[in-house]
């Protein structure tokens, strides 16, 4: 059993699931699990629909131009499957009917998730059904009816009882088609997995099925020294631990997200990583057995807030007032990339993934005075020289700094 897993990036028009279908052909990928995201940036444009919503403006010209597109594609891939383009259509007109029923009173997150999976839920079944046009007999999976979670929308906890019970009922012989990054809940309502989720789904699956290996294919060679798109010149690194592996999620690296390696690493189940453009390079093996020299890694996070709290009676920063802090961070949902005290103030660098920024201000106010800087960068050296690298922000002011080992942090905001 292998599961393989493509992102947005790889289906974002008609010859990109062309080229899906050949990398299941020239990889003998007949049995399986393929875990499909949503196509290039529905999710944004999904999301866009849900604040159109929410804030009373008219969404509907927005629905039916992401429809349209879809419809566009599916009719380059199969043109003449009539039943195909319905079901691509029935996606849409569902939604319409359920945002029709006026739920604008429910819960954001809550309606978040169930418009927004409607972006994977088409995209896997254009999958399905070109493959199945190509000859490659597959089976089509609502994942939802397969990995159940928790009521804790947008960041679902998966309930692992109840998932393995429903994933192992699947057959060996099979090539199922999926989507990424959705669950249900108890009352099967949607429910998503976070960011990054339709990695994690894919994880999921080969724990549950004790997988032979699992690999996600993206628009990079593998996992890199530095994103492409900002440093130049990055190396793949062919082989790396999930340790390390690990160690580059917790800082910030995208590539691979922490949920991701945790269920992979349980089994001993190697991850590979490799590019749809050029499937037959190597990419990088994350397994047990590290065989990588260390290399000088760069992680940048951009969009991050810096905070600054001090006591307001000039009291020194105890262990409950730190307490108090993450207690709102967490219960915000606040992650959390850099923290530095001193006697009387703490500084911690955040992201903010939902929008939540405002409120937590409001709450810290009440107990700390509080400085707020947004749009601050955070950047990660690893395993390399804690030497000068302003080079790699001109013109940018240095915010904090910490170093620890061999890794080097650094928080700034450009002004160019």
């Amino acid at each position: 059993m292998r599961v393989y897993k493509f992102g947005g990036a790889s289906i974002s028009d008609a010859s990109g699931v062309i080229n899906l279908a050949e990398i299941v052909k020239t990889q003998f990928f007949f049995t399986g699990i393929l875990v499909i995201s949503a196509m290039g940036k529905t999710t944004n444009a999904l999301e866009e629909i849900v604040s159109e919503y929410c804030g009373g403006r008219d969404y509907v010209p927005g629905l039916e131009k992401i429809k349209q597109n879809h419809l566009s594609v599916a009719g380059e891939l199969f043109p003449e499957n009539k039943n195909g383009m319905r079901r691509i259509s029935r996606f849409f007109e569902e939604l319409k009917e359920f945002l029709a029923e006026e739920h604008k009173n429910r819960d954001y997150n809550f309606l978040y998730d169930q418009v927004v999976s409607v972006g994977e839920r088409v995209s896997s079944s254009m999958v399905s059904i070109y493959l199945e046009e190509e000859g490659y007999k597959n089976k089509w999976l609502d994942v939802r009816n397969f990995i159940k979670t928790d009521s804790t929308y947008r960041e679902g906890v998966v309930d692992w009882s109840r998932t393995e019970e429903e994933i192992k009922k699947l057959a060996g012989d099979t090539l199922y088609v999926t989507q990424g990054f959705l669950g249900s809940d108890k009352n099967d309502f949607t429910v998503t997995l976070g960011r990054e989720g339709s990695d994690y789904t894919a994880a999921i699956f080969s724990s549950v099925l004790n997988a032979k290996e699992a690999t996600i294919w993206k628009d990079v060679p593998g996992v890199m020294t530095g994103d492409p798109k900002k440093f130049s010149d990055p190396e793949v690194l062919p082989y790396i631990s999930y340790e390390e592996a690990l160690e580059m999620a917790y800082y910030g690296a995208s590539v691979i997200h922490e949920k991701t390696l945790q269920p992979l690493k349980q089994k001993n189940i190697p991850l590979y990583v490799k590019s749809f453009s050029e499937p037959e390079k190597q990419g990088t093996k994350i397994s047990d057995s590290d065989k990588s020299k260390k290399k000088t890694m760069y992680i940048l996070k951009e969009n991050q807030i810096l905070l600054r709290l001090k006591t307001r009676d000039f009291s020194f920063v105890t262990e409950e007032s730190i307490n108090t802090l993450f207690s709102v961070l967490a219960r915000e949902k606040m992650r959390v990339h850099l923290m530095q005290s001193s006697a009387i103030s703490f500084v911690v660098c955040i992201e903010d993934k939902y929008g939540n920024i405002e409120n937590t201000i409001n709450i810290l106010e009440k107990i700390f005075s509080v400085e707020v800087i947004k749009s601050v960068s955070l950047l990660t050296v690893r395993d390399g020289a804690t030497k000068d690298v302003g080079n790699l922000f001109p013109g940018g002011r240095v915010l904090l700094e910490q170093v620890f080992r061999d890794v080097r942090q650094i928080v700034y905001r450009n002004f160019v």
